[in-house]
Formats: C-alpha cells, sequence, structure tokens
C-alpha cells in the first residue's frame, strides 16, 4: 500500500486540500473507530470491550490453571534415582527441561531435576514420587489465569476491529499526505499491540498446558565419614590439624605483635632516659 504513495506528483498539480467539512468527517471517522471496535461488546469502564468467549476460547478459559510445585524425596543413591525420574517423566508424557547434581566431601550428593509434565497427567507424577524413595516434602501452587486470558482475546478483538477500520480509512484516503502518514502510523502501532498480545496468549497457553515440577533428591548423610574409618583417629588427625592452625595463627600474628613491642620499648627506654638525666641534673 505504501507504493501508493511513492507516484511522483507534477510540479504544477497542487496537493489535495481538504476542506473544513472533510477534515470533521475525517476526525469523526477517526474517532468513531474505538467506539465500533467497542459496539459488539459491552464497554467497561476502561473502554474496551469485554466480549464473550466464544468456541474453543471458553473451553480453554474455564481450565486455565497454571500449576507449579516442588518436592523433596531422600533416596538411597541419585545414580539410580536420577533415571528414574527420567524414565518417570517419559511415562506421564512429560520432559526433564532442566538438571543440577550437587556433591561435596562433607555434604551429601543431590540432585535437582525440573519435570514439565501434561496438566492431565500431574497427578500421576505426584504419585510416582513415592516409590523413589522418602517423600519430605511436596508444595503445590496454582494460578488461575482464565480471567487474564478472556481479557486479552478482547482486546484482540477489539484492535482486529480497529486495524480493519484503518486499512479501509486508508483505501479511502481524501486528505494530505501528513494525515494519510498519521493513519499508517496508528496502524503499525494497533498491529503490534496484536502481535504483543498473541504472544501473551501463546504463553499463557503454553504454561497451563505443561505443568512444572522442580523435584530435589538427595542420599542419606552418613554417620561415620569412610566406612572402616575408625573414629578416634579421625577425632585425633582434627586435634593434630587444629594444633597446626593455632601455631601458624601465632607465627602470623608475631608479624603484628613484634613492631608494635619493638616501638613501645623504645618509647619506654626514651621515657626512662629523660626521667635519670632530669634527676642528675637536679
Amino acid at each position: 500500500m505504501r507504493q501508493m504513495f511513492r507516484a511522483p506528483v507534477p510540479a504544477d498539480v497542487p496537493a489535495p486540500m481538504m476542506t473544513a467539512e472533510a477534515l470533521a468527517a475525517g476526525g469523526e471517522r477517526l474517532d468513531a473507530m474505538r467506539k465500533t471496535a467497542n459496539a459488539a461488546g459491552k464497554v467497561r469502564d476502561d473502554g474496551l470491550a469485554w466480549l464473550a468467549p466464544s468456541g474453543s476460547a471458553s473451553t480453554d478459559a474455564t481450565a486455565m490453571i497454571v500449576r507449579t510445585g516442588n518436592a523433596s524425596v531422600e533416596v538411597s543413591t541419585i545414580d539410580s534415582a536420577v533415571p528414574r525420574i527420567r524414565f518417570l517423566a517419559t511415562q506421564v508424557g512429560g520432559f526433564v527441561a532442566n538438571s543440577a547434581i550437587e556433591t561435596g566431601r562433607d555434604q551429601a550428593r543431590s540432585a535437582t531435576l525440573e519435570v514439565k509434565a501434561p496438566a492431565q497427567t500431574f497427578d500421576r507424577l505426584l504419585t510416582g514420587l513415592t516409590p523413589l524413595g522418602k517423600v519430605e516434602s511436596v508444595n503445590i501452587s496454582a494460578a488461575d489465569v482464565g480471567e487474564e486470558f478472556v481479557d486479552v482475546e478482547a482486546r484482540i478483538a477489539n484492535d482486529h476491529r480497529l486495524e480493519t477500520r484503518l486499512i479501509e480509512l486508508l483505501a479511502t484516503r481524501t486528505g494530505k499526505l501528513k494525515d494519510v502518514l498519521d493513519v499508517e502510523q496508528e496502524l503499525a502501532r494497533v498491529r503490534e499491540e496484536i502481535e504483543r498480545y498473541e504472544g501473551r496468549l501463546r504463553y499463557l497457553r503454553a504454561h497451563t498446558e505443561m505443568s512444572t515440577l522442580s523435584i530435589t533428591v538427595h542420599e542419606p548423610v552418613p554417620i561415620i565419614e569412610h566406612v572402616g574409618t575408625n573414629p578416634i583417629v579421625v577425632a585425633a588427625r582434627q586435634a593434630w590439624r587444629n594444633f597446626i592452625a593455632l601455631l601458624a595463627f601465632v607465627i602470623a600474628s608475631m608479624g603484628v605483635v613484634l613492631p608494635i613491642a619493638v616501638v613501645a620499648g623504645g618509647i619506654w627506654w626514651g621515657t626512662s632516659l629523660a626521667r635519670s638525666r632530669a634527676q642528675t641534673t637536679a
């Protein structure tokens, strides 16, 4: 459509000017666009039509629940628990999105897996945690986004109607080039707004169709550091480490104490020498 305005205009032909009646009509047409967009539904306080959802939208709106949760399970070993969680995710029709394993010398090994599962099989996923080991905690939260879903759909419908009217106005342009460019700018803004709302709808659908459960599994904390190690020997080694650490601290402190002692001794010696001289003179 932009190519229609690039055609050269002869210099002797003046630019089309709008009469007062045409300007008034154009202003009324622009003002009537949003009113027409809201005419199909009940206008709310913010000027947007609250449209009744139709077809699949009404079905989606009644089940727009975003479910997320986290669970903690104590297992005998994470080497077998992690593959079982992955297998459980595939059984319920989901997948493991993210995973992390933590190990350390003085801590029990643990792993965290973020499982995405369809909303219809989310309860089966929770039930499948029991065979893994000792379930310590399960926290589930649900957020109803049905109202937001319907609201965004209504805004998209309103913007589509406004877009249609703007296109019609461009097709029947009778004003100055500036007026046409203003309409094109408004049309670009409306289309950008439609794309943003459609992206929000896709986000809501994706998060309601797939629920998220973060599963943390960890091994029991060992009572003895290593199997077959004598606790007395371990305690003696730790006591020797503590003694060495204390000795190192004393040696390191001498670097601060000795200079202070030298300065203090010099001041005391100077003071004593001055007093003795004063007594001799007297």
